[in-house]
């Protein structure tokens, strides 16, 4: 599996996705890869290329919920451009060029200051990403068990 987290942590809470994939790959958990971006271009078709699963973290520009947790399928909604794709353009792309993963999903993580030059998050922002990074971990390890159980065939 394939997580990347994105946004520029010089804008205050759109540091979540950067900060989110931080804390996840100081848990070294095995089986996922970590990348961070100031944003998504088509470079991260290649990323996610054969990647059996991707996740894409970044800000929620409201705070009415901690997180939010979507799976996503591949479009093409933002026109193709070469710089700051959506999550679902990037997926168009690697499938397009490269065998496309089997499932992607987007997590956003609520915040409440943009816009403004700063370093770091608002209490608000990590408070959502501390209940966003229980929330990915219990549900990895979930999935891993999963796929686990499905892989052990019984002998007869």
């Amino acid at each position: 599996m394939h997580l990347i987290g994105y946004g520029n942590p010089g804008r205050g809470d759109d540091g979540l996705g950067p900060s989110f994939a931080a804390r996840i790959a100081a848990r070294d958990l095995p089986g996922l890869v970590v990348s961070t971006d100031y944003q998504l271009t088509v470079d991260h078709a290649l990323t996610i290329a054969g990647a059996e699963s991707v996740v894409f973290v970044d800000a929620l520009m409201t705070a009415e919920m901690p997180f939010r947790f979507n799976a996503i399928v591949p479009a093409t909604t933002d026109g193709m451009s070469s710089h700051s794709l959506s999550p679902e353009s990037v997926l168009a792309l690697a499938a397009t060029l490269y065998e496309p993963a089997q499932e992607a999903y987007v997590l956003g993580i609520g915040g409440v200051e943009f816009g403004e030059v700063k370093e770091g998050l608002s209490p608000e922002a990590e408070e959502n990403l501390r209940r966003a990074e229980v929330f990915f971990v219990d549900w990895f390890e979930s999935r891993k068990k999963a796929l686990h159980k499905q892989e052990v065939v019984p002998h007869e």
